[in-house]
């Protein structure tokens, strides 16, 4: 009976040492493989000549931390200021790094509780703004939905072009819900998109929103989730404020290279769609518009962009754009003019089209107001674009697929706004816009000299009482 004993004893021996042999294996894999680490991110938020904000999402609760170099050796390295990541706001940060100089290019990496994220070992660039006048890039788009696309290849073609600043127009997600943790989760998943996470980690990216992502379609004020929608909203992206503190929204105002860009909030004041329109009638509401018109009269840079998550022109009338509300559009355009308020450009999404539009002033004493739209990014295409009649289009309208605009600007010298519309290869389906401050002073017009002939030809036709779209040309 003793010899099975001290097998059994010897058994339990060689068991408790390898168990303590697996259970230190495990520690030591745990340790290579760096936990805690990142779920999502990092993602670039908004950049000034001396700090950049970058998001992110741990796996759980810690101290998260960004360490930073201008040497790719780390030789010079310093830590950002801890800020705790909790189940409060879903395990999220945004740190600033602070003190940075203009126009130079950091490393970055992550330590959570201290540790070195060994998931993404790899450093990521990071490039603060220049500090004054200067000569960039800036891709904007709409309606990306990972439910329709899930490989989302349009963002590979927008980091080719190395766009030194990318603007989300709304539709940014397709939550559809009134459930604020379905709106978080589709959230994470359209940022678990593996061609979107290069532009995220590289490319400063701000954003607006639009019916999709603030609630339902077409929703407006009256939505029951929309203090939860914005509290969702402000949660997920860095941008460098939303609203004012008298009034809630994701509105605000930023500048990269001597141009400022005015992101609009269309959804979180708006009236009815379906309201008579009227003096009364709001998209953006009393205090958002008391705001932007300040903003924009206190503004000297040479151009000025209007970003909304819905088009300006009458392309969609009624629809849901700025087309049901006309008396405040007019009232934004007529400030404009009547302070005379130089350079103003104007972006818009929603279309699910890509679309080149101008709304004429010059005979109202102001100048043309172009529209630049670019949408979808990953979504279906709109048929509907033929029955569409905006004031004048510029460009034939891109209806084959995924498209983002890029603006290309120059103000190192006599300022200059190139745009283009770019299809999901890379390559540009129009020939370009070029405009100048010259081009957007009160009493000047330019459309006629700027649009596609057979644009024009299609307009004169429709204005002597014709089809817009022949047959033959649709």
């Amino acid at each position: 009976m003793t010899l099975p004993v001290r097998l059994a004893r010897r058994g339990l021996l060689a068991a408790t040492a390898l168990g303590a042999v697996l259970g230190s294996a495990r520690a030591s894999l745990a340790g290579v493989l760096g936990y805690p680490r990142l779920m999502q991110g990092p993602m670039i938020g908004h950049t000034g000549p001396s700090h950049i904000s970058i998001w992110s999402r741990s796996s759980a609760a810690a101290m998260v931390q960004v360490e930073y170099a201008s040497d790719r050796a780390f030789a010079d390295a310093k830590l950002s200021a801890p800020v705790r990541a909790d189940a409060a706001n879903d395990l999220t940060t945004v740190i600033r790094l602070e003190g940075l100089k203009p126009a130079t290019t950091y490393y970055a990496r992550y330590r959570i509780d201290g540790v070195l994220d060994r998931y993404a070992p790899v450093p990521f660039k990071v490039r603060t703004a220049p500090a004054g006048p200067a000569k960039f890039r800036v891709a904007f788009g709409s309606c990306a939905r990972f439910q329709y696309d899930s490989e989302q290849k349009i963002f590979a073609a927008v980091q080719a072009l190395e766009p030194d600043l990318f603007l989300w127009l709304g539709d940014n997600i397709y939550a559809d819900s009134d459930q604020p943790e379905a709106i978080a989760d589709t959230y994470r998943r359209q940022r678990g998109v593996e061609r979107l996470a290069p532009l995220l980690r590289s490319t400063p990216s701000l954003a607006i929103w639009d019916d999709h992502d603030f609630g339902y379609n077409d929703s407006d004020a009256r939505s029951p989730v929309k203090e939860a929608s914005l509290a969702l909203f402000k949660r997920h992206w860095a941008n460098p404020f939303y609203g004012t503190a008298d009034t809630p929204g994701v509105f605000f105002q930023s500048s990269f290279g001597g141009v400022d860009f005015f992101h609009l909030d269309g959804r979180y004041h708006r009236d009815p769609g379906d309201k008579l329109d009227g003096p009364e009638k709001t998209m953006l509401g009393a205090g958002q518009k008391r705001w932007l018109k300040a903003a924009l009269k206190a503004s000297r840079a040479p151009f000025k962009i209007l970003i909304s998550g819905t088009g300006w022109s009458l392309a969609e009338r009624p629809g849901d754009s700025f087309a049901a509300y006309l008396h405040e559009r007019d009232e934004i355009f007529d400030f404009i003019r009547d302070e005379q308020i130089s350079g103003v450009v104007c972006l818009s999404g929603d279309t699910h089209v890509g679309e080149l539009n101008c709304i004429p002033r010059a005979e109202q004493g102001g100048y043309d107001i172009y529209d630049l739209v670019a949408s979808p990014l990953a979504q279906t295409p709109n048929d509907k674009w033929p029955d569409q009649v905006p004031e004048a289009r510029m460009r034939p309208v891109f209806a084959k697929g995924s498209n983002f605009g890029l603006l290309e600007f120059d103000l190192t010298g006599s300022p200059r706004l190139t745009y283009n519309l770019y299809d999901v290869t890379g390559a540009p389906v129009w020939a370009p816009l070029s405009l100048t401050p010259a081009d957007l002073v009160n009493g000047v017009s330019t459309w006629r000299s700027k649009i596609d002939p057979k644009e024009l030809k299609r307009l004169e036709r429709y204005r002597a009482g014709g089809a817009y779209y022949a047959p033959e040309t649709r």
